[in-house]
């Protein structure tokens, strides 16, 4: 089995584990509105750059706008506020662990909104990723850890994480007849995060409070709060494009999947505090789960 590509896979887990770590402080004190929409903008606007640098404008199909404006709506704009919510709430550890759940909640909308039936194994893997998930937030939280802290209710942040991912992958789904069609995922990139950068810049401009950055915006914030979704947008993304064209598409689902696991040692080295010893015995089972539905 080719080394680089396992590589690749391997650092796109890392590179969303480690944003998500670097995103928590800026994203707290900026505010989650004001984080994503710094975020969007950014990071739409490099995407843009690469596909302009790239020449892929020319392979977006028109005719399938609709669910590129759903795309931008639900999956990019709602599901980052959700996903920025849930990180400022519940840490990064519990919103990694919930944004894994993606893999049964995207099976269950692809069989209510496309008919797609899962297959037994499918639901042996949702099964297990759901238990894992639940062991490790449940059971799982180290008090002397500050990014275990919890600033609402554990049912709010549930609550938060689920609909994030939820809404993400709708997005994706949404995006599939277009990809089919010739669109290639940088473009698609571009496209999502344009459309949701100019939707959230237009709801920028009312008036509110909850809208505004919760701190000064400095040089050094800018810069921290543009880092991580670079990392996850561009960087981890492209790794594992780069890992599914090389690899089985199920290898490569799990290893760029990792990311609940990886952010343990992450967190170690951050703090200098160990993860409980459960909280890495529910992040391994709910990459298992994942493994099950991507492999077999």
């Amino acid at each position: 089995m080719p080394l680089l590509p396992i590589l690749a896979a391997l650092g796109a887990s890392f590179g969303w584990a480690s944003g998500i770590v670097i995103a928590q402080s800026p994203a707290k004190q900026l505010g989650a509105f004001a984080f994503t929409h710094i975020q969007l903008i950014a990071c739409g606007l490099l995407a843009a750059a690469l596909t302009t640098a790239l020449g892929h404008w020319h392979t977006i199909p028109w005719q399938f706008w609709p669910a590129f404006v759903f795309s931008s709506v639900f999956g990019i704009l709602l599901g980052n506020l959700a996903m920025i919510a849930c990180l400022r709430r519940g840490g990064p550890r519990r919103t990694e662990l919930l944004l894994s759940l993606k893999a049964p909640i995207v099976g269950g909308i692809a069989f209510v909104w496309l008919q797609e039936i899962p297959a037994p194994t499918d639901i042996l893997g949702a099964a297990i990723t759901l238990i894992g998930v639940c062991i490790a937030i449940v059971f799982g939280t180290n008090t002397q850890s500050q990014s275990d802290a919890s600033a609402a209710p554990l049912l709010h942040i549930l609550g938060l994480g689920v609909v994030a991912t939820a809404l993400q992958g709708a997005g994706f789904l949404a995006m599939k007849p277009a990809l089919e069609a010739g669109l290639t995922p940088i473009a698609a990139t571009a496209l999502r995060l344009l459309g949701a950068a100019l939707l959230i810049s237009v709801i920028a401009c009312v008036p509110a409070k909850a809208m505004k950055p919760h701190a000064p915006l400095t040089p050094a914030l800018l810069g921290v709060t543009v880092l991580p979704g670079v990392i996850g947008y561009i960087v981890a993304s492209s790794l594992l494009l780069f890992a599914f064209a090389r690899l089985d598409a199920g290898i490569a689902a799990t290893l760029g999947a990792l990311s609940p696991v990886l952010i343990l040692p992450i967190l170690w080295v951050k703090e200098k505090v160990p993860p409980h010893p459960v909280a890495i015995l529910g992040a391994m089972i709910a990459v298992s789960g994942t493994a099950v539905i991507a492999l077999l």
